[in-house]
C-alpha cells in the first residue's frame, strides 16, 4: 500500500511548511494599519446629576 509510505508526503509536508514560514511571515508583518488609533485623553469629564421629577 504505497498511501502510507510516509517518505514523500513528510519531505512535501516540511517544505511546504518552510516555505510558509519563510516568505509569509515579512508579508504579514509589513502590513500597515490606514488609521494609528488616538491617545484617550486621562482627564476625567465632568459629569453632572440628573434630578428626577417624580421624586
Amino acid at each position: 500500500m504505497p498511501q502510507l509510505n510516509p517518505a514523500p508526503w513528510f519531505a512535501i509536508l516540511v517544505f511546504s511548511w518552510l516555505i510558509f514560514a519563510t516568505i509569509l511571515p515579512p508579508k504579514i508583518l509589513a502590513h500597515t494599519f490606514p488609521n494609528e488609533p488616538a491617545m484617550i485623553s486621562t482627564k476625567k469629564t465632568e459629569t453632572s446629576t440628573w434630578n428626577w421629577s417624580w421624586h
